[in-house]
């Protein structure tokens, strides 16, 4: 075997060999002759080749990754992600002090040689097998920028990236010759320019824009002679020369480039001296990447966008496909977000709900008759430490939600209501509405008949909801026996029809089970964005429009632009617009003296309804006026909590409602996101209240669900009964954050359904 020193490496006869080898290679390269595995000098190593000229000569460049901006509505900037901080420019947006420095100290025959400098290897041999080290490279700018471009391309995968950069006569061989290619294709100044945005510069900054916004907050173009030295010497050994960490060897790197600038002729020995005595001047700018560091609690919303177009076919294929597009960024994403509603969210789930409390809210703003998504936010920020979560509370488990959505209770009363008015039954319809009663059996379904075989009963929340009622007092008071014989009167395939045009499913994306506790009282899980897109349907007049989070998107590949195609609002209509002004006229007595009147809008036109589950683990309040429609859900994400003498936002509650918690949020965010803002007026329908001469009062003392020590201001009295026994469907799997325990029944079944 050759002798090896000491220390690991080859003897310094075997490195002037490697040198000569290298040396003799680019002879025969630049002669243009086919050159055999030379094994008598050391070189025939697993990756050499038999042949130069068989290899191929076609450096596959791939787009170079850049940073993406994420903007809102008005162009104002969200986030910046990237998985590689570069922004390419053309190289008259380059210094000239950044193009001679790069030159000088990386290869300064640069415009002298091709793409092999044999002056140089010959120079780094001698010099090399002299030293009895390999303290010279021989490498030109082309040759680094082709390994650069190896390395690009092998992105973060760790064994890619350790193939491009392995130090093999092969990989040699092969760069030469890929080096030879790119000097007849490109040129020097495309070569240095491609060099200048490819490669590291540390700090997490890739190409000289980047870099020099990292370190000096300035553009590269504007950077000085002893700034562009700076950044030229530490493409060398970027940890090294950190001038962030060590100020004192970066310093000691800078000036060594100021000489050799001096030594080529690119300044005067006066100008180097002089640019030697400037202190490093940085003015380092830390690294923004990621939804993390979105402004006005938009974290949320811009992982939303994130996870909306790794899903979307449109960008891609398959979701690798997608991810690639996403990862190589560049773009620039141009968001359905309205910095004023955005921010009037914030503030209220700010106002009202501390991140420290146990329990959360969240809340979507979406604009009827288009679909788009203008605010979203939760009181929990975006984070991985305490009193933080990944989890968007205000949509699917599919993009980023929890496993199942929340609970949503009588918020879900309106589609039944739209339903049976799509069916024909009066506005004015009456039913007995006793105060607890048995589950009417059988209702029929799409398929067989719902059987009460169990037993199951249901009653209202307080004794003195005492029928009968009429549509519009019972759906102001949110009389639950009302809705439960509504739904028997018409059957439960008309509201899965209706909660199917509206887009109405559980937050894991299953359709809703064809039960009376589901499709009457709202005992599945679903999402804010779910909720607040279908009330829009109300506002729009009856028709659906699908969310939508991204208005454009522009591509930028290298230095070139272009548009992609982005997925569109889908609007189709849901119901007659008669239905949709009589559920208008409906809610809107909600919030003048029903359950939601604490929510009301003084100043413009609005309807809503409220909703709060058994247990009190959810509260909701979902409203909207003709040009805005807005959902907030407070509870726990684990559905541990049940909110009664529970403190939330340094506010003591005996028991939490929906229009005693949610609805305040809702009416602070909806009021600072309309400020200034058209007030138009809803369509509304003549809807006689009912006559009634019995006394509702006469059980108030055993109203057992009221706050006796509160003044009735129609907040109280709205929860969703309790259902005797258990649903035969499955439960839900407990596992923390945004999933549903054990013990909250989910899914479909043969008994009423998520509720106990």
């Amino acid at each position: 075997m050759p002798k090896k020193r000491s220390g690991g490496g080859l003897s310094p006869t075997q490195q002037a060999a490697k040198f000569l080898g290298v040396s003799v290679l680019a002879g025969a390269v630049l002669a243009g002759i086919a050159l055999p595995a030379v094994g008598a000098l050391g070189l025939a190593a697993k990756g050499s080749v038999e042949s130069f000229d068989a290899l191929p000569a076609n450096l596959k460049t791939p787009p170079l990754s850049q940073r993406t901006a994420i903007l809102d509505a008005e162009g104002g900037t969200i986030a910046t992600v990237y998985s590689r901080d570069r922004t390419v420019v053309d190289l008259k947006d380059i210094s000239p002090y950044m193009q001679k420095a790069i030159v000088a100290i990386e290869d300064s025959r640069f415009y002298e040689h091709g793409a092999v400098d044999l002056k140089g290897v010959l120079r780094a041999l001698n010099k090399n097998a002299r030293s009895g080290g390999v303290s010279e490279g021989a490498s030109t700018l082309t040759q680094q920028y082709v390994k650069n471009v190896f390395v690009e391309e092998a992105g973060d995968d760790p064994t890619k990236v350790a193939q491009a950069t392995q130090q093999t006569i092969g990989r040699k061989i092969q760069e030469l010759k890929l080096a030879i290619q790119v000097e007849e294709e490109l040129g020097k100044k495309k070569i240095l320019e491609n060099y200048l945005n490819i490669t590291f510069f540390g700090q997490q900054a890739y190409g000289v824009e980047a870099a020099s916004q990292r370190y000096f907050s300035k553009h590269a173009k504007d950077l000085t002679v002893q700034e562009a030295a700076l950044l030229a010497g530490i493409v060398q050994s970027p940890s090294r020369y950190d001038p962030v960490n060590d100020e004192a060897e970066a310093t000691k790197r800078r000036n060594v480039v100021l000489t050799r600038m001096a030594q080529v002729g690119d300044i005067s020995p006066a100008q180097a001296e002089k640019a030697k005595k400037a202190p490093l001047g940085l003015k380092v700018s830390k690294p923004k990447n990621g939804c993390i560091t979105a402004v006005n609690d938009a974290s949320f919303f811009c992982d939303y966008v994130r996870e909306v177009f790794l899903s979307e076919p449109v960008f891609g294929k398959t979701r690798k496909d997608r991810a690639k597009v996403w990862n190589q960024g560049g773009l620039t994403i141009r968001t359905t977000l309205d910095p004023q509603a955005q921010e009037s969210v914030h503030q209220s789930l700010k106002d009202h709900v501390n991140k420290s409390d146990s329990v959360a809210a969240a809340s979507t703003l979406v604009e009827p008759g288009t679909g788009r998504i203008v605010a979203m936010g939760q009181s929990k920020p975006y984070g991985y430490g305490k009193n933080e979560t990944e989890i968007n509370y205000s949509v699917d488990h599919a993009v980023g939600g929890s496993n199942y959505g929340f609970p949503t209770g009588s918020t879900f009363k309106p589609f039944l209501a739209a339903a049976a008015l799509e069916e024909n039954v009066p506005a004015t319809k009456e039913y007995s509405s006793p105060y607890d009663m048995d589950y009417p059996s059988p209702i029929q379904t799409c398929d067989k008949p719902w059987i009460n075989d169990s037993g199951y009963r249901l009653e209202n929340e307080n004794e003195s909801e005492v029928g009968p009622y009429r549509l519009k007092e019972a759906m102001a008071k949110s009389v639950n026996t009302y809705f439960v014989q509504m739904l028997a009167d018409i059957g439960l395939c008309p509201v899965a029809s209706m909660a199917d045009k509206l887009h109405v499913h559980q937050g894991n994306g299953d359709k809703l089970p064809q039960n009376p506790s589901a499709l009457a009282l709202g005992s599945v899980g679903m999402s804010p964005l779910t909720m607040a897109s279908a009330y829009a349907t109300f506002a729009s007049r009856g028709m659906y429009c699908t969310p939508v989070a991204i208005e454009s998107i522009t591509q930028k590949v290298g230095n070139k632009q272009k548009s992609l195609e982005v997925p569109k609002s889908t609007c189709s209509r849901a119901m007659t617009e008669k239905t949709a002004d009589s559920v208008n006229t409906l809610l809107q007595g909600v919030v003048d003296s029903g359950t939601g009147k604490a929510a009301g809008l003084s100043d413009r036109a609005n309807a809503g309804k409220t909703g709060t589950t058994d247990e009190r683990k959810n509260a909701w309040f979902v409203g909207y006026t003709p040009n805005m429609s807005g959902a907030v859900w407070v509870g726990s994400a684990s559905q541990e909590v049940e909110m009664k003498d529970i403190t939330i936002g340094g506010v003591y509650h005996p028991l939490v409602f929906g229009g005693a918690v949610p609805g305040p949020i809702w009416k602070d965010a909806m009021t600072g996101a309309l400020s200034g803002k058209d007030s138009p007026s809803f369509n509304l329908v003549d809807i006689p209240d009912g006559d009634k001469n019995k006394d509702k009062d006469k059980n108030k003392d055993k109203d057992k669900g009221r706050d006796e020590n509160k003044p009735d201001d129609g907040n109280n009295g709205d929860d969703d009964g309790f259902i005797a026994g258990l649903t035969n469907g499955g439960t839900g799997g407990g596992d923390g954050d945004g999933g549903f325990p054990g013990n909250l029944i989910q899914g479909p079944g043969n008994g009423p359904g998520g509720r106990r």
